[in-house]
């Protein structure tokens, strides 16, 4: 390896492992976005108290929405610009892509909330970006994904809860890491969906909902973007 090259990865492995990230829970975080594509009732009903939903909830039905304005690059650099960054896929309709992950991790997840109040899940893809050919080979990064939430009566249509954003970051291996990950099943859509069906199981069922873990600068840079 090239000095300057072997200086970058080190320097860039360096950021990876840096602590003191800031804590990004963002369950109580508005759900907002400049091109809804789901449609989300705008209260509850009537003398409804939104702290006070129920949260035994049996899941009826999944939606799962990628917006067409979310960019996509296909830059292979260490951190390429964008909101939907996805290799592992042969090159096609990343938009399509992304949505099938979410939807196989929704359905994964959902599949044994089956508690008292029928309810239908909307989930609104805001950002999905995995690592490209140049991370995953060298020094490994963050796979930056954020969703909106948004969680409806299936009787009435209104919401049962405020509509939120969550963030569920997760540590994508690089180098040797990823080669024997990749040779025990564990690709990176193995990894990211079986994180986002653990993620959306415990925001439908636990009080605090899922709470992002600190990972480091390359996080806390990824997510003020």
């Amino acid at each position: 390896m090239k000095p300057v090259r072997l200086i970058l990865a080190i320097g860039i492995a360096a950021l990876l492992s840096a602590c003191g990230a800031s804590d990004y829970t963002t369950r109580n975080a508005p759900f907002e976005t400049t091109e809804p594509t789901l449609e989300f009732a705008a209260t509850g009903p009537s003398g409804f108290d939104f702290e006070e939903a129920v949260s035994s909830y049996n899941v009826t039905k999944v939606n799962v929405a990628v917006p067409r304005s979310l960019i996509v690059s296909e830059a292979n650099r260490y951190y390429p610009k964008g909101d939907i960054v996805w290799r592992e896929d042969p090159v096609g309709d990343r938009h399509a892509q992304v949505a099938a992950i979410f939807e196989d991790a929704m359905a994964r997840g959902t599949s044994d909330v089956k508690g008292a109040v029928p309810v239908i899940v909307d989930v609104q893809v805001m950002r999905f970006h995995a690592l490209t050919e140049k991370t995953r080979y060298t020094v490994g990064g963050i796979h930056s994904i954020k969703f909106g939430l948004s969680i409806r009566s299936a009787e009435t249509g209104l919401l049962l809860e405020k509509p939120r954003v969550v963030q569920a970051d997760l540590v994508g291996f690089g180098g040797q890491k990823a080669i024997n990950a990749m040779a025990q099943g564990q690709t990176q859509k193995v990894r990211i969906t079986d994180h986002l069906a653990n993620v959306i199981r415990k925001e439908l069922t636990e009080p605090e909902g899922y709470e992002n873990p600190k990972l480091g600068l390359i996080q806390t840079l990824n997510n003020r973007i």
